[in-house]
């Protein structure tokens, strides 16, 4: 009898045990507020998954993608509609904007073996003539000249154009040079001063340069056109260009013909400046 009570006793604790253990684990689970929604969020994002082609969230909210322009070193669609604006347009997809010397690095070319570079161009001033200024160049010739060496250009393997500064100014300057004549890109570079970096634009003074010509030819223009300001104004400027074609243009003539530019320039901005400030002083007195 007492073993038998024994057992009851025994039985009747492992009852109680079992029972206190399963009451314990259901209010973990339907007392933790926690659980239900990492468990909701779940499904949730499951569920948008299959809504959205199983794409996740992060995409699906920034927005659709979009495919990437095909750009790459010497392939920068803003520079080349900056050079079809010039009148130059690169078919072999192959232009290099330079404006500092790493950029020189990036089309392949070497660096400046003195920089800044000063160049002495008196010598050559009298070998590049102004076109309608003499009997020596019209501008009818310059202008045969100037679209037949933009086509050549246009054909070129690759260009590369120095921009910046004309030293000692801010009158900015674009060299568009062929191939064949890569070899003075970096002295170019050198003798520029560095402009602040912004987006390609049309300069002031535009220089195309032609090399392995068998047409020897150096002239430069200067014209006066209409410019629109931001306000939707219009002013009158003056542009430059410069043209040398050879087998072998050298470095003195470029220079010149840059410092011829940037003289010519400077002088017609003066007059118009004096144009003006008589004109106002005119209406003062009426």
């Amino acid at each position: 009898m007492k073993i038998a009570a024994a057992i009851r006793t025994l039985a009747s604790r492992a009852a109680t045990r079992s029972t206190t253990a399963t009451s314990s684990h259901h209010h973990l689970v339907t007392g933790s507020a926690a659980a239900p929604r990492l468990f909701s969020a779940a499904a949730s994002s499951a569920q948008q998954q299959q809504t959205t082609g199983g794409l996740p969230e992060s995409i699906t909210r920034i927005g659709n993608p979009t495919a990437f322009p095909n750009e790459y070193p010497g392939q920068n669609y803003i520079f080349n509609w900056a050079l079809n604006a010039d009148g130059v347009t690169p078919l072999k997809k192959a232009a290099f904007r330079i404006t500092k010397p790493l950029d020189l690095q990036v089309a392949g070319l070497s660096l400046p073996k003195t920089s800044p570079l000063k160049v002495d161009a008196k010598s050559e001033r009298a070998n590049i003539p102004e076109a309608g200024s003499s009997d020596k160049l019209d501008f009818d010739t310059f202008d045969d000249i100037l679209q037949s060496t933009k086509d050549s250009l246009s054909l070129s393997d690759a260009l590369y154009c120095p921009e910046g500064f004309a030293p000692g100014s801010r009158t900015g300057v674009r060299l568009i040079v062929s191939n064949l004549g890569k070899g003075i890109v970096p002295d170019l570079v050198a003798y520029l001063d560095r402009a602040p970096k912004r987006d390609p634009k049309s300069q002031p003074v535009t220089c195309y340069i032609l090399s392995g010509s068998k047409t020897e030819f150096a002239g430069y223009a200067i014209e006066e056109v209409e410019e629109t300001l931001e306000d939707g104004s219009r002013m009158a400027v003056s542009v430059a260009t410069v043209v040398i074609t050879g087998e072998k243009p050298n470095l003195k003539r470029i220079v010149a013909g840059i410092e011829l530019c940037v003289e010519g320039l400077e002088a017609d901005a003066k007059e118009r400046a004096e144009k003006k400030a008589a004109e106002e002083q005119e209406k003062k007195s009426a």
